[in-house]
Parts: structure tokens; C-alpha cells; sequence
């Protein structure tokens, strides 16, 4: 198997085999913590050759930098099937995450795995943003 893709995005959607992904970023800028992305999803592209037809269990989990789950792992079963004389096949997966609320500041961590072996990380580091500083006063002209 061999990780085409793997990806942090606002959005992705798939559509007659094709993945569509938009906005990739690994970093956001807030002002306070904790930190809600309104909507973000995390997309793969993952090909299999046939020798790896079958059932396979695919798992991603995201955690902090101190290996504390954010959420709970999501979990699944693919099933590979092989038509005709094809010598590999592609899966996207594409796990939509609405409202995902980060606790602090700091490193987190998305990793996927397939049968308990670790297959990719995604970093995303969240940033704390100061609040602007107040304009300055206009310079005036005397003469």
C-alpha cells in the first residue's frame, strides 16, 4: 500500500473516483484558546495492490503533543475487491470533523494507521494570535 494523499483541509469531496479537496493548512492562528474550526475534514488517497485484497481494518486518531486524545479514534472496515486484471486500486477516505474543538495552544498530531500499523502523521499546530495593536495617532502636519 502506498499513501497517495493524506491531508488537513476545509473541505473534500469525492466524486466518480476523483477527490476534491480544498484548503489544505497544518496551521491556525487564534486569539483564545480553546480553539473551534467551524468546518474542516481530514482526506486520503491510499492505493492497495491486489495482493492486498480483502477485509482491512483503517483507523485515524488526533491527539495533542502529550498523546491526549482530542477525539475519540474513527474506525472502519474496507473491504477490497479487485476487478478484472487491475494491478492496484485507490480508496479516498474523507472524515468530515464540523465543529472541532481544540482545547490549547500547542502541537497535535492526525495519524492513520491500517491494521494497527502507523501509515502517516499530519502536524497542526495551533498558534495563539495577539490582539492587534491600537493605531497610532495620526502625525500632524504643523508649520
Amino acid at each position: 500500500m502506498k499513501v497517495e494523499l493524506f491531508c488537513l483541509c476545509d473541505a473534500a469531496t469525492e466524486a466518480g473516483g476523483k477527490l476534491n479537496i480544498l484548503g489544505a493548512f497544518d496551521r491556525i492562528w487564534a486569539r483564545e484558546a480553546p480553539v473551534t474550526i467551524a468546518h474542516c475534514a481530514v482526506a486520503a488517497r491510499i492505493r492497495f495492490s491486489r495482493l492486498e485484497e480483502g477485509a482491512h481494518r483503517l483507523r485515524i486518531s488526533f491527539a495533542d503533543d502529550d498523546g491526549t486524545l482530542v477525539l475519540p479514534p474513527m474506525e472502519s472496515v474496507i473491504e477490497l475487491r479487485f476487478a478484472n486484471h487491475d494491478h492496484s486500486v485507490p480508496i479516498n477516505l474523507i472524515v468530515l470533523m464540523p465543529q472541532l474543538k481544540l482545547p490549547r495552544f500547542g502541537d497535535y498530531t492526525i495519524d492513520l494507521a491500517f491494521d494497527a500499523n502507523h501509515l502517516s502523521s499530519l502536524p497542526l499546530m495551533v498558534r495563539h494570535h495577539p490582539e492587534p495593536a491600537p493605531p497610532s495617532p495620526n502625525p500632524q502636519n504643523l508649520h
